[in-house]
């Protein structure tokens, strides 16, 4: 039993919970590795498992770092043994759903150090600093609707390399009903972004315009069935039609390159702005889950402008 070419771990084995929304935990599976689980009826909403999935192929598609994850299996077993992992409700304790749940490598261990907020003097450590654009521009285009988010690992010199974390606000949110200001899905600190080149935003342009959306559509369709839900499907198609327009993808990053503020003024962050989907057609062979029969209709070819 697989899902995109991944082997099936079966947890087994609740070290502790995790900070976050989700309310995560950190398990050891059937492998022996280490990973961060999010439950399927987490109580953010029930699109997070797609967008943790397919937000991490498409960032490693881009080739941004991240930590690999596969699909894992908890048991019925494993939750009655281990009642601390449930998750906590106004109401009281909720037991998670047994069956297939998102599982990210854990990027922590013994002798690691691993950083997630770094202060101002620290940012000129970060090796990859120029990626953090890249990841701006994906997030405008999957319409992120919270902060991004990052890891920083430290090598033996003392640099930093970042690591993309937490997809599960991607595609219009967990719920899919999210319309976020482009700014939402900045990284908090806006010194994090280096200056760039036009050389490097035409690179930035290359990668984006090098990806295969049909593998990728072929990616999600690959994933468990109970996962695909319909708003997830929506908004991924539309991030791949919006990443696939090249006009799209110039006026993002225009927008992107004069919005960084200078002198830490990050008053218009808290701005809304509602965007309408607009997606009138999906790649073949992704049935959303209760969709019931309905089949997605495909143009062939890019979308108009690509």
């Amino acid at each position: 039993m697989c899902s995109l070419g991944k082997d099936l771990a079966i947890v087994t084995r609740y070290i502790r919970n995790l900070r976050g929304g989700s309310q995560p935990i950190l398990a050891q599976a059937s492998d022996g590795l280490l990973y961060v689980v999010k439950f399927t009826n987490n109580l953010q909403g029930p699109n997070l498992p797609f967008n943790e999935s397919m937000g991490s192929e498409l960032y490693r598609a881009c080739g941004l770092a991240g930590p690999s994850w596969k699909p894992l299996l908890v048991t019925d077993a494993f939750l009655d043994q281990n009642p601390d992992c449930w998750m906590q409700t106004p109401e009281g304790r909720l037991r998670p759903d047994p069956g297939l749940c998102f599982g990210s490598r854990f990027l922590g261990g013994d002798g690691i150090r691993l950083l997630e907020i770094l202060p101002g003097t620290s940012l000129k450590r970060i090796r990859n600093s120029k990626s953090f654009w890249l990841a701006w521009l994906i997030d405008i285009c999957a319409w992120h609707a919270d902060n991004r988010q990052a890891l920083f690992l430290e090598d033996a010199n003392g640099g930093l390399e970042a690591f993309f974390v937490d997809h599960g606000h991607l595609f219009g949110g967990p719920k899919g009903d999210l319309q976020k200001h482009f700014q939402a899905s900045r990284y908090l600190d806006p010194r994090i972004y280096p200056s760039i080149s036009s050389l490097y935003l035409l690179d930035v342009q290359r990668v984006v315009g090098s990806l295969d959306a049909d593998q990728l559509w072929q990616r999600a369709q690959e994933l468990p069935d109970s996962w695909k839900t319909l708003s997830a499907v929506r908004g991924f198609a539309q991030c791949l039609r919006t990443l696939s327009t090249s006009r799209l993808l110039q006026s993002v990053l225009d927008t992107i390159v004069k919005s960084i503020p200078r002198k830490n003024d990050c008053e218009d962050s808290r701005q809304q702005c509602r965007r309408t989907p607009t997606v009138s057609v999906l790649w073949p062979g992704i049935q959303a889950a209760g969709s019931e029969r309905h089949q997605f209709a495909i143009r062939a070819g890019r979308p108009n402008g690509a």
